[in-house]
Order: structure tokens, then sequence, then C-alpha cells
């Protein structure tokens, strides 16, 4: 759910202290939770409650060390489509949701239409996935690769 500048407003300082403890420190009980924002439990929760119906906290999930648990390989992929009329943009995304190895997709204002993240355990894992499936994507023209050496930051 997207907020827009007048949902914007109904987000006050209490909401907003909930928002960053939670996204660096999301496994916190409601009670330490009120304590570092300055509310009771019981406003906590509401607030806590009503964050997560509107979409504005989308979920709560374990962070974990991709390379340790082998898929420690990130592509970036630009991918070209040879259409960008509506059915054609719906039928890559339901095609790049249905590989698991794709982290993230991104449609780019740019001199090609979506950018890809991929992770994979080696480049020859990569390889195989760019050619057996995202080149097999409807109206995929062209792709090109980024492989990463370094991650500097991600979330």
């Amino acid at each position: 759910m997207d907020v827009s500048p007048a949902g914007a407003d109904e987000i006050d300082v209490f909401d907003r202290r909930i928002i960053a403890v939670l996204q660096t420190e999301g496994r916190l009980a409601v009670t330490e939770l009120a304590k570092r924002v300055g509310l009771s439990k019981t406003p906590c929760q509401v607030r806590l409650k009503r964050l997560t119906d509107r979409g504005i906290i989308r979920g709560f999930r374990a962070v974990v060390d991709p390379a340790r648990l082998g898929q420690g390989h990130v592509a970036f992929t630009e991918v070209k489509l040879s259409d960008t009329r509506e059915a054609a943009l719906e039928a890559f995304r339901r095609g790049v949701l249905a590989i698991p190895e794709v982290e993230e997709c991104h449609m780019i204002a740019s001199h090609f239409d979506y950018l890809l993240k991929i992770r994979t355990a080696d480049i020859r894992s990569y390889r195989a996935v760019l050619g057996e499936r995202i080149s097999s994507l409807p109206h995929v023209s062209s792709t090109s690769t980024y492989v990463v050496m370094e991650t500097v930051r991600e979330s």
C-alpha cells in the first residue's frame, strides 16, 4: 500500500519512532517497544496494528547471510523488452515472480526496461538462470549483466 501525502500526515512522531525502532530491532516485545518510544503498552499495540493493517509495516523477517547459505553470487541484469504494452509488461512481471533467484525486479526509466537483482550460488548457476529462465521470459529481447565484486551495503 502506497502512502499518499495525505496518508503521511496521519503518521505522527510516535508512529515514526515505532517504525524507526522496528527497522533495526524487529524482534522487540511490545512492552520494550512501548518503553523505547515513550508510550504505554496498549497504545503502542494499537499503533503497531494500525501501521501493519495500513501496509506501512509490511512484515517482519529474519535477515540471513546469503553467502553462508551458498547463495553468495550477485548479479544485476538489465532487461530490454520487445514490447512494452501493458499486456506484455504483465506477462513479464508474472514470469519474473516465478523465478526464485530474482531477489528484486524494478521497472526503470532508461534505455532498458527492467533491472533485476539475481542471487545464485556461483557464475555457472547464474548463467543457467539467465539462459534458461530469464532469457525465455515473455518479450525479452536482450539482457546485459553486471556481476557484483564486493557488497559495501545491503539491506
